[in-house]
């Protein structure tokens, strides 16, 4: 039997657990979400609502106990702008994709928590120190590691064995060029390829960029994680259908536009999986003790209407391989 006294500690510490649940999670905490994309793009909204999905999973509900912020910049010249903005309402975390935003933010502060999807060399930007203590404000989960741009160039070759040379294209401003550039030089002799490095500035150097590398037969492209390329890839891919070049992509959606192949990480698991770290962070974790995820998994997508226009015979065993043919 329980005496008078322990049922009255009883109660009263039962009715205070609303009280303690509620001071612990305290004030409303804020969000903060800055990413690139074009404006109205599904595959931008996709992304931020399935960080945004995983975080209610984590017991985080907008108005309820978090405040999203959230920003898309449809052009470079935005990434300043923005990331000034989100500092200024000093939130509790920051999600920012790819490199050139995570730069944009951390340029304006060195104390917010800042998580980063799409990012592909972390160290050599000077967002951490190392993968596995990152060491300051910043931490997130890599897409590419360093050796991929290697396999990019095996599935090339393997797809379309007459290839004598290999552009690496992409816009340095937007993505770690020289990162990726090192590990294909290594890669490219072993594969019987001569390499091209191929770079633009912006959208208007796209065309020249690829009618430039064309007038050589025999020439293949890898188009590297960059959001000029990505903001523009109709264009790009009705360019390789008119001189006949296979490519292959960083990205699943080039595919689906058109494109002939990609080998890549889901970067929209990459969102669910940053809102894990945002959920430690928002209880209590620091962005300085959490290390750089590296991806588990690569899905291969192969179009093979694409390589039927280009006249390839795609072997059984890449067809085997991949993960999604489309037809």
């Amino acid at each position: 039997m329980i005496g008078r006294r322990h049922l009255i500690t009883l109660l009263g510490s039962a009715a205070a657990w609303p009280l303690a649940a509620r001071a612990q999670q305290g004030r409303l905490r804020r969000v903060g979400v800055l990413v690139s994309g074009r404006d109205n793009d599904p595959e931008t909204r996709m992304r931020v609502a399935a960080f945004r999905q995983e975080l209610e999973k984590l017991g985080w509900s907008e108005g309820r106990n978090v405040l999203f912020e959230t920003r898309i910049a449809v052009s470079p010249d935005q990434f300043q702008p923005l990331a000034k903005e989100l500092v200024a309402l000093q939130p509790d975390a920051i999600l920012v994709h790819p490199t050139p935003v995570a730069a944009a933010v951390q340029r304006e502060t060195r104390t917010v928590p800042i998580i980063f999807v799409g990012v592909s060399d972390p160290i050599g930007s000077g967002f951490v120190a190392s993968l596995e203590k990152p060491g300051g404000n910043a931490t997130g989960f890599l897409t590419y590691e360093e050796g991929i741009v290697g396999k990019w160039l095996a599935m090339l070759k393997e797809i379309a064995p007459h290839l004598a040379r290999a552009g690496i294209i992409a816009n340095p401003k937007n993505t770690p060029y020289d990162y990726f550039l090192r590990p294909a030089r290594a890669a490219a002799p072993g594969l019987g390829l001569e390499l091209a490095a191929t770079q633009i500035d912006n959208a208007a150097d796209i065309e020249p960029a690829i009618e430039l590398f064309a007038r050589v037969p025999n020439g293949g492209l890898v188009f590297l994680p960059d959001e000029t390329i990505q903001a523009n890839r109709e264009l790009v891919i009705a360019l390789l259908a008119r001189h006949r070049l296979p490519a292959i992509y960083p990205a699943r959606l080039y595919v689906e536009a058109g494109g002939l192949m990609s080998y890549d990480t889901d970067i929209t698991d990459r969102f669910r999986s940053a809102a894990t770290y945002v959920d430690r962070i928002l209880r209590g974790e620091k962005p300085a003790n959490l290390p750089v995820q590296v991806p588990g998994k690569y899905e291969t997508v192969l179009n093979l209407k694409t390589a039927k226009a280009l006249g390839l015979a795609v072997p059984d065993i890449v067809l085997v391989r991949a993960d999604e043919v489309i037809e």
